[in-house]
């Protein structure tokens, strides 16, 4: 019998562990300290309430600017 595209993807998921809570988990609390870490630091450095504001926003995407900074280094 042929098997179905949810009985196929159920399987691959369950060899390579994809998707599972724990892989996920771990990815997620390394976003969240670093979320944290990139708040604190532009809402520290901000001169006004707008600034403060645009750094919480900066915060939220602190992960583009590792990787722009990162390219920039390397002269990609």
């Amino acid at each position: 019998m042929r098997k179905s595209n949810k009985e196929k993807m159920s399987n691959y998921c369950e060899d390579c562990n994809c998707g599972s809570s724990k892989s996920s988990a771990c990815g997620g609390a390394v976003y969240g300290l670093g979320f944290l870490g990139a708040t604190v630091y532009y809402v520290s450095t901000a001169s006004s309430f707008g600034a403060g504001v645009v750094g919480f926003l900066k915060a939220l995407v602190w992960p583009a600017f590792l990787v722009y900074d990162l390219f920039k280094f390397l002269g990609m």
